[in-house]
């Protein structure tokens, strides 16, 4: 992700959200207490796990500003950029897919172990968008270990079988998975910004138009677009665009008012915070808080949230220079794919080996159970911070 040294609070959230998505999702006991995980589908409300995927997500869409300004501040026209906005895309889109199918592998049929196979699909993955160091002694060398990925890739899609009549057993997209969702969210975020620019009112304007369509969505009256659901459900949903875009415009505030003063800046933004969230409890009414069936109350409290959450880091980190306690938070939020992709492998080598690190999830004791995932997620943060040491990184959502 781009480095901005000037709102270090933005990467430092970055970072925090996904060591959240990270502990929230190694969480799995039915010792622990609901507000730690995801509320169920049919209740009204939000545990913690419902806010840091959205939380997240809205920090993508406060780089985006960043991230596609600099490519236009250095001349980039926008064909360019938009491949570029493309190929970001389409490889999210082929991750999140592989990560989806992973857990429908049919051992059997595959001639392979679902583990295995996980496996061994990191792998590939991992070669492909290495960030490899390029210069002219190692092109072949580069080239050949990415070919090799794409050969592991290619031959575990050929070989994979779930056995399911669905899709006559193949590959399925019928959901785009976490980063196959990311992948959506910054397509339609980057092209908005790459026609709109820093334009606030227009940024407004296309939140507007996705609560609108978040809405009509979950009141069936988009029954005419179901056909493109398979593909395209996350965009017409509309409540993820609606928040990566909140995040996009919460950028654009910071961009425009940070320089004539951080307290009209902080008071700007917590207050858009703030009607994000009194408009969630209003809509509530005939809406219910629901991060499995992604209402517009949820999308609107969890964009609301975010901002007051920025407001606040932007307070401490950028305002008042109390950033010592960044150091394990923003290399998460500099590498997040490195982070994510990696936690993942990490426990797909666990569950083939047999080994039982992940012993505290057996446990039938609560305080047990937290603290296992509290220090997992800690050395999860502590492996990103040793494989970028050594230039271990992956070219997701690169500038090259």
């Amino acid at each position: 992700m781009t480095e901005n040294k000037h709102f270090s609070s933005i990467n430092t959230m970055f970072g925090l959200t996904l060591l959240l998505m990270v502990f929230t999702g190694d969480l799995v006991s039915p010792v622990i207490p609901a507000l730690m995980g995801h509320a169920a589908a049919d209740f009204d409300g939000m545990g913690l796990a419902d806010w840091a995927f959205p939380g997240f997500l809205f920090i993508l869409g406060m780089i985006i500003p960043f991230s596609i300004g600099k490519r236009i501040s250095e001349g980039q026209d926008n064909f360019t950029i938009a491949k570029h906005i493309l190929r970001n895309t389409l490889s999210l889109l082929i991750i999140g897919v592989l990560m989806i199918n992973s857990e429908r592998v049919d051992p059997e049929l595959t001639g392979i172990g679902k583990n295995l196979w996980t496996v061994a699909m990191y792998v590939g993955i991992f070669l492909v968008w290495f960030k490899y160091i390029e210069n002219d002694r190692n092109f072949f060398t580069i080239n050949g270990l990415r070919l090799a990925g794409v050969i592991i890739l290619v031959a575990l899609i050929f070989r994979f079988k779930s056995g399911e009549t669905e899709n006559n057993g193949s590959l399925i997209i019928s959901w785009w998975g976490t980063v196959g969702i990311i992948g959506w969210c910054y397509l339609i975020s980057a092209l908005i910004y790459l026609a709109i620019r820093n334009s606030i009112l227009n940024t407004i304007v296309a939140i507007l138009f996705f609560l609108v369509f978040n809405i009509l969505s979950k009141l069936n009256l988009l029954g005419s677009l179901d056909i493109a659901k398979p593909i395209f459900g996350v965009v017409i949903d509309g409540s993820i665009p609606l928040i990566v875009l909140s995040g996009l415009l919460t950028s654009l505030i910071l961009k425009k008012y940070s320089n004539t003063g951080s307290l009209r800046t902080i008071i700007t933004i917590a207050s858009i915070g703030v009607l994000n969230l009194a408009a969630g409890f209003i809509l509530r009414k005939w809406f219910v808080i629901s991060y499995v069936q992604t209402t517009p109350s949820w999308a609107l409290i969890c964009s609301g949230i975010s901002m007051l959450m920025f407001t606040l880091f932007y307070y401490i980190i950028d305002i008042k220079k109390l950033n010592g306690w960044t150091l394990l938070f923003k290399p998460v939020g500099d590498n997040p794919f490195t982070t994510y992709l990696s936690v993942n492998f990490l426990y797909s080598l666990i569950l083939t080996s047999g080994v039982p690190v992940l012993f505290y999830k057996q446990s039938g004791v609560t305080l047990v159970v937290i603290i296992g995932s509290v220090i997992w997620t800690l050395l999860m943060a502590g492996m990103t911070i040793l494989l970028v040491r050594y230039g271990l990184k992956l070219d997701l959502l690169s500038e090259s």
